[in-house]
């Protein structure tokens, strides 16, 4: 079982030719709601590549937590960790332009109640192969949850996004970190990504560095670097590529795969997401992803 302790918010998605500059008013071509957020994006992800996923975190008593939790059913990912808070779900407003890219505003909602792992949340991480993390939960709360994974000899997969300092704390009970290029380079300080490779992996045992188009960079503190290439395909939206990327690399890993294995399965599934549009409903399944690795 493979446990993601994350957020969960409602995407609201506009389409526009072209992103607006500050202080500029677009005219879009399309709107819709997509049910989203980053940990609940990783739970469908790794739920869809074929494993058993439990998703913790909490949702708001409004439509909106509703849809979530039955998109998360739907997906087959088990919910008993989903808590129901009084007040607003999170939400993500994301635009999203004619060529893939997309910037987004998140309102943590829901996600901004949740102080760390209930005594279910700490059963279901210790039972797990992997605990999944991502940093749209409080700080102290993400903490917590990868302290008693670690306790547990659970392996902690972080992704930190949105991009904020990183406490040593966290870093210690980290297993494998998998930031973006833009990501790596602020936590790291450095923009090359060779380099800032080299200084994630003097504060975590392994490290990849997704590169959008370029592929992937791994690394292992005791030597070993690859780089995988991205599967070329003409994206449409990129939103749920580095969600899907973890979601898919934490089962490979949980059932064995040798790294560069992993890595082409996580890039495969990647590239078959930016194809579709939404989040969630971008997720490739696990027969779709074998039929297309290279």
């Amino acid at each position: 079982m493979i446990s993601v302790f994350g957020s969960a918010n409602m995407d609201l998605v506009a389409y526009v030719s072209e992103a607006p500059k500050r202080g500029e008013t677009v005219t879009g071509h399309r709107f819709r709601t997509v049910p989203g957020g980053k940990g609940a994006n990783q739970a469908i992800a790794a739920a869809r590549a074929g494993a058993h996923v439990a998703f913790l975190g909490a949702v708001g008593d409004d439509g909106f937590g509703a849809e979530m939790r039955a998109t998360l059913v739907e997906a087959a990912v088990d919910v008993r960790g989903l808590r129901q808070v009084p007040g607003p779900s999170g939400i993500a407003h994301i635009v999203v332009d004619d060529g893939g890219g997309n910037s987004i505003i998140v309102v943590p909602g829901a996600n901004g109640t949740v102080n760390g792992p209930s005594g279910e949340d700490l059963a279901a991480i210790a039972r797990s192969e992997a605990l999944l993390l991502q940093l749209e939960l409080p700080m102290a709360a993400v903490v917590a949850a990868a302290q008693a994974a670690q306790v547990s000899g659970v392996p902690v997969v972080l992704t930190p996004a949105p991009a904020q300092p990183l406490p040593d704390e966290l870093l210690d009970a980290v297993t494998v970190i998998v930031p973006n290029e833009h990501e790596a380079a602020a936590i790291t300080g450095v923009t090359d990504p060779e380099t800032a490779l080299g200084a994630l992996l003097e504060r975590v045992p392994e490290a990849v560095i997704t590169l959008g188009s370029e592929g992937a960079l791994y690394g292992a503190r005791q030597g070993r670097r690859l780089r995988v290439p991205a599967v070329k395909v003409e994206a449409v939206d990129t939103t749920a590529a580095g969600d899907t990327f973890v979601g898919a690399l934490a089962v490979a890993r949980a059932e064995g795969q040798d790294m560069a294995g992993a890595l082409a399965f996580a890039s495969t599934a990647a590239a078959l997401s930016v194809q579709r549009e939404g989040a969630s409903t971008s997720m490739p399944t696990r027969h779709e992803i074998e039929n297309a690795l290279p």
